[in-house]
């Protein structure tokens, strides 16, 4: 079954409710400046209130490596989202499960292709999964573009635990699932009333719609 993560989460009542529907991650950003940044103090006793087979994930975006190992210390993560130009070398140091991003242009984009699978294998090859992003910046809660569902499949046919992102909703989450067949999808602006704030109705949406397909 599809794996879903709920990124972006800023309180206690939106956590638990992507947990009562069925979330398998929660995604907490730790990136100052963006809409849905929170301190390890705001999401510490969050992930504390989490049941114990829901993973909570620190996003970080270029952060030295002592702050990502004190922030996932102090908020008890489990897993490290990296969503900037960390090198390989640095990224493998960490003892917890990394996710890498990987930014592609949105499927209305002209131009660009998916890096090769052989090429993803050697330059992340420590990596637990590698999260398809889109290129353009962090929403304020305007849609954004999907990327290409067809690049995904292609690389989650190579084995990879690919996590797909980028303009997701609960409208086109099951046609995504059906095409790229990912190991999980992963959602922030597509299931938010406003930025920061989720919808009960979106997230329970798109978790089932994500469900259903699998």
């Amino acid at each position: 079954m599809t794996k879903v993560k709920i990124c972006g989460i800023t309180n206690p009542e939106d956590a638990l409710l992507a947990v009562e529907a069925g979330a398998d991650a929660l995604g907490f950003i730790f990136v100052e400046g963006t809409p849905r940044f929170v301190t390890p103090e705001q999401a510490a006793p969050i992930i504390r209130g989490l049941p114990p087979f829901v993973t909570p994930v620190g996003v970080f975006w270029d952060h030295p490596a002592g702050h990502v190992k004190a922030v996932a210390e102090a908020c008890g993560l489990r897993a490290l989202q990296f969503h900037g130009d960390e090198p390989p070398e640095e990224i493998a140091q960490f003892a917890l499960p990394a996710i890498k991003t990987v930014k592609l242009a949105p499927s209305a984009a002209p131009g660009g292709r998916a890096p090769s699978a052989p090429a993803l294998t050697e330059r992340y090859r420590g990596c637990a999964a590698i999260l398809l992003d889109s290129a353009s910046r962090w929403s304020e809660g305007e849609p954004r573009q999907p990327i290409e569902w067809e690049m995904a499949r292609d690389l989650a046919s190579a084995r990879w635990r690919i996590i797909l992102s980028a303009g997701l909703t609960p409208d086109n989450v099951a046609r995504a699932v059906a095409l790229a067949r990912p190991y999980a999808v992963d959602v922030n602006s597509g299931v938010e009333g406003v930025p920061g704030r989720k919808d009960p109705d979106k997230v329970r949406r798109f978790i089932a719609e994500a469900q259903r397909v699998s």
